[in-house]
C-alpha cells in the first residue's frame, strides 16, 4: 500500500514530520464496485507538476491544506531540528503546516519528480 505522510505544525510551532497508516473502511459503490477506501474528501482542484533533480525550497510553511503525491522520482522532507525523510513514488503526503517554522523540500537523485497536488476545501 501507499505511504501516507502527515506533515503539520505541533504545539510548539515546530513541523513534524509523521508517517501514518491510511484510515481505510469497506464500501461498495454505485456500480458495484468494492474494497476498501477512505472517506471522500472535498477538493476544489488538482494540478500535476514536475520538479527537476536537484530542486531545493527552503524552510517554508504550506500554502494551504493540500495533499502532494509522488508519482515518479524521490524527495526529502527536512524539518528544522535536522530530520531528514526521504519519499518516493506511491507517498501521499499530506501537507497541514501552515504556521510555525515550516519544512524544506529537495528532490534528489537523477530523476524528476512528477507529482499531483491537490489542494483541500476548507
Amino acid at each position: 500500500m501507499a505511504q501516507f505522510v502527515h506533515v503539520y505544525t505541533g504545539a510548539d510551532g515546530q513541523s513534524v514530520v509523521e508517517e501514518r497508516e491510511f484510515e481505510m473502511q469497506s464500501f461498495v459503490d454505485t456500480e458495484g464496485a468494492h474494497g476498501l477506501s477512505t472517506e471522500l474528501i472535498n477538493t476544489p482542484g488538482i494540478t500535476f507538476r514536475v520538479y527537476e533533480p536537484g530542486y531545493f525550497l527552503d524552510f517554508h510553511t504550506a500554502p494551504r491544506r493540500q495533499y502532494s503525491i509522488t508519482l515518479t522520482g524521490e524527495i526529502e522532507v527536512g524539518t528544522p531540528d535536522g530530520t531528514i525523510k526521504h519519499y518516493g513514488p506511491g507517498t501521499v503526503l499530506l501537507a497541514e503546516d501552515l504556521t510555525g517554522t515550516g519544512h524544506s523540500t529537495r528532490v534528489v537523485g537523477t530523476e524528476p519528480r512528477f507529482a499531483i497536488i491537490i489542494p483541500l476545501a476548507d
